[in-house]
């Protein structure tokens, strides 16, 4: 059963405040709720607390607790019960959670949980030297089609090895936490298998709009974005299909064989084009391949303008070769 006690009172900060961005977001937050029942946000308030100083102190709940005109024991109550909050402080740069539920547990997470009693500390709950790192090991997170994976922060990271956990590890405590990629570490596409989607793979047909009764009148037309086009109904391309050679699009992280495939098809072949996809761009793609936010969860765009230039841009920016 987990520790949920508090930490001592030498860890414990004399008092606690929001900074300003979040003094304005949990106001906000705290108005989402109808009179009288403000108190409803208080589990939103304490990750929000835990997001600012990566645990959550007892100031921090007696903050929280004067903010939605709680008893202090309610708070309490609320922080001790859900294992998401973090009681005592943890690393600065990362708190990496270790689920050990059976499905993890057969693909390798004892092999993970042992990365991490190497490179940070050999107990739980404690921080490295630095006090930049800490792990704990953890009940399900969700994501058992891709065990063994890790959480950190608000992210998860999937279809792991224990050299590609090391790695991870290592990026955050170099201050790239940010640059790691999210998501299956492996070419899966979300918790498809890896060898590709074997169904969905044709492009939705539409009905044309019925004509209105009477026309409206309307303002210019926007340009269309660089590369844009109008999805056929036939199932033809999305994007004009650039001339020149086309790149090893398979470069780009999150990018498998059967994906490049399937983009290919849609008219994207070049680096430079998906550097210059908009966000109508990437709703269209996003549509057509049917797995919403990875295009933007992988920074395809970031990835994409790097390539463009080279190889040698993409280490200088992401710290490691494409794949």
């Amino acid at each position: 059963m987990s520790d949920r006690s508090l930490a001592k009172d030498s860890l414990q900060p004399k008092s606690f405040s929001f900074n300003k961005e979040n003094a304005a977001w949990a106001k906000k937050r705290i108005a989402l709720y109808p009179k009288g029942r403000q108190q409803s946000a208080v589990i939103p308030l304490l990750m929000r607390a835990q997001d600012q100083e990566s645990w959550v102190s007892r100031a921090a709940m007696e903050k929280i607790a004067d903010m939605l005109k709680m008893p202090y024991i309610r708070v309490l109550e609320v922080a001790t019960f859900y294992t998401q909050f973090q009681l005592k402080p943890v690393g600065t740069r990362a708190h990496v959670q270790v689920c050990g539920t059976t499905p993890c547990m057969l693909r390798g997470a004892e092999d993970l949980r042992a990365v991490c009693q190497k490179k940070i500390h050999a107990s739980p709950h404690q921080t490295n030297a630095s006090g930049t790192l800490s792990w704990e090991e953890v009940e399900c997170l969700g994501a058992c089609v891709n065990a063994p994976m890790v959480a950190i922060g608000h992210d998860t990271y999937e279809d792991l090895t224990p050299e590609r956990l090391e790695e991870i590890i290592d990026e955050f405590e170099a201050g790239r936490g940010d640059e790691v990629m999210t998501g299956p570490q492996n070419g899966r596409v979300f918790s498809a298998p890896l060898s590709g989607m074997t169904t969905l793979l044709e492009v939705p047909q539409h009905e044309p709009a019925k004509p209105a009764k009477a026309p409206r009148k309307t303002g210019p037309k926007a340009a269309p974005g660089p590369g844009a086009g109008a999805v056929k109904p036939s199932g033809g391309t999305l994007f004009a299909r650039p001339e020149g050679e086309a790149d090893d699009l398979k470069m780009i992280s999150g990018v498998g064989p059967v994906l490049e495939k399937k983009l290919n098809a849609f008219g994207v072949t070049r680096f430079d084009q998906v550097a210059k996809l908009t966000k109508k761009d990437i709703a269209a793609l996003d549509a057509a391949l049917n797995f919403k936010g990875r295009i933007e969860r992988d920074d395809w765009v970031k990835q994409a303008r790097a390539l463009s230039r080279g190889v040698d841009e993409y280490e200088r920016v992401f710290g490691k070769k494409p794949k």
